[in-house]
């Protein structure tokens, strides 16, 4: 059986500080570039023959993730990629009072000895392409949007020089034609994948969801383990309700808890809007909640979140949408 050491690393965008302890004891922290020899030399500064590492990480996006998918291959070492936030409440737990790269990799390692440790599941390369491209597609979005704001107060006023507009409008048709083009390549990475096609084309049947929806849908939960089930997925979307109370003086209003993906929640927003304007069960799901004395915005919320649900049956039993099953009126208003 392997005994186990453990070891935090805490990234940054040129260094990675390591801390180890090895047979129950801390080693001297070390010192490593964020390069491809820098993740090898980590390799071989860990690993050791007859002897497991667990790993902790934060969540840094791209600055650790081709460190994260080079400790996920070495044979001997586990990585887990930990939550920024879960993370912080644990140093604060530790009553650590300074914050420095050293002290955050000893936390990450007093992290990954203590706490349950849930190994990194790493995501298929198509995954992570389509990941990519769909999240550079949402800051082109923004960026669109942005620019289309500004050629409008900049038409409106006709003291500024005409220049502006112009270049507001070569701007705008810069960042369209790179929307364009990398819908393209997103829609040929989903062609060559049978499984990201399957999922694409079951998302096109979902109310509210149209191309571009269903790219940055598929896109964040393409990257997700295969093994998580719908509470999980809406755990992981930060759409799990969030209470808080103590004792009778205490009880604040339930609210979601938005600790998920924020780009995931974006996603659903606009579907979820869509669909209880046109579809009749998820418009009477939206009613329904409206006459419980639910806020618009709740229940809104509700719907993104009845639409996650829904996504999960469809890719767990590969079927396209079925209304009925989402919510059917007249048995909910039937008394208990």
């Amino acid at each position: 059986m392997h005994k186990t050491d453990h070891a935090g690393i805490e990234i940054s965008a040129k260094e990675l500080i390591v801390a180890l302890r090895r047979e129950g004891k801390l080693k001297p922290w070390k010192s490593f570039p964020n390069t491809p020899q820098g993740h090898r030399a980590i390799v071989r500064y860990l690993g050791r023959p007859g002897r497991l590492v667990q790993v902790c990480l934060e969540s840094t996006g791209v600055y650790g993730l081709d460190l994260a998918l080079a400790l996920h291959a070495a044979p001997g070492i586990e990585v887990m990629v930990a939550n920024p936030r879960a993370v912080r409440h644990f140093a604060q737990a530790l009553l650590e009072r300074s914050k420095n790269d050293r002290l955050d990799a000893v936390v990450l390692l007093e992290f990954a000895a203590r706490m349950p440790f849930q190994p990194w599941p790493a995501p298929s390369p198509p995954a992570l392409a389509l990941h990519a491209l769909a999240r550079r597609l949402e800051a082109l979005t923004e960026l669109c949007t942005a620019e289309k704001n500004r050629l409008h107060a900049t038409r409106a006023a006709q003291a500024l020089p005409q220049i502006i507009c112009q270049d507001l409008e070569r701007s705008l048709r810069f960042h369209q034609r790179a929307l364009a083009r990398l819908t393209r390549e997103a829609l040929k990475l989903i062609a060559q994948e049978a499984e990201l096609q399957l999922k694409f084309n079951l998302l096109l049947t979902l109310p509210g969801v149209a191309q571009t929806s269903a790219l940055q849908i598929l896109a964040e939960l393409a990257v997700l383990a295969a093994d998580l089930d719908v509470r999980q997925w809406v755990a992981q979307a930060g759409l799990d309700p969030r209470e808080h109370t103590s004792g009778k003086s205490v009880h604040k209003k339930t609210r979601i808890s938005k600790a998920g993906n924020a780009h995931l929640r974006r996603a659903l927003y606009m579907p979820a809007l869509v669909a209880v304007r046109h579809d009749p069960h998820f418009r009477a799901y939206y009613e329904h909640l409206l006459a419980r004395g639910k806020l618009k915005m709740q229940a809104l919320v509700a719907v993104m979140r009845k639409l996650l649900h829904a996504l999960y049956g469809m890719f767990r039993h590969v079927l396209p949408f079925d209304g009925s099953k989402v919510y059917q009126p007249a048995l909910a208003a039937t008394p208990a």
